[in-house]
């Protein structure tokens, strides 16, 4: 189970990089692309492999949380640096704080346990945290675009 994970985050990754090198001072576009390649790949996991995942593979959804923080910080630190340069994202927040924000966000909602209990996929957990977190950190320019 273990290698199989690696493995896709090691896809994923290659995906992300793909998107940022693509993109990299398009902020709409790289936005665009980074969450639908993220709804993409979070669309594969079924709520049997979450069930499965927290009842006989806790210590395993621990290295997963790792490697999706990793991303997260990456990748979208990233594109919201690149917004506030453009003035698409607010600049009286950190970055950083942002950043913090969503994974904080995404660590409490898009677990086996919380999406199992609120009767979600992963898919619609993650885009609904980063619905309201977005929402909140894009000006307005950044959302007409």
């Amino acid at each position: 189970l273990e290698a199989v994970l690696a493995d896709k985050f090691a896809d994923v990754e290659a995906k992300l990089e793909e998107i940022t090198r693509a993109y990299p001072h398009d902020f709409p576009a790289a936005l665009h692309e980074l969450l639908a390649n993220t709804q993409r790949e979070l669309d594969e996991i079924k709520p049997p492999f979450v069930r499965d995942m927290r009842q006989k593979a806790p210590q395993v959804f621990k290295i997963v949380e790792r490697r999706r923080a990793e991303l997260i910080q990456r990748f979208f630190g990233k594109l919201f640096v690149e917004g506030q340069r453009t003035g698409m994202v607010r600049k009286d927040l950190p970055a950083e704080l942002m950043i913090e924000i969503l994974l904080a966000a995404v660590q409490a909602i898009v677990n086996p346990a919380k999406v199992e209990e609120l009767g979600l996929t992963p898919k619609t957990g993650f885009a609904s945290v980063v619905k309201v977190v977005l929402e909140g950190v894009i000006t307005r320019k950044g959302r007409k675009t």
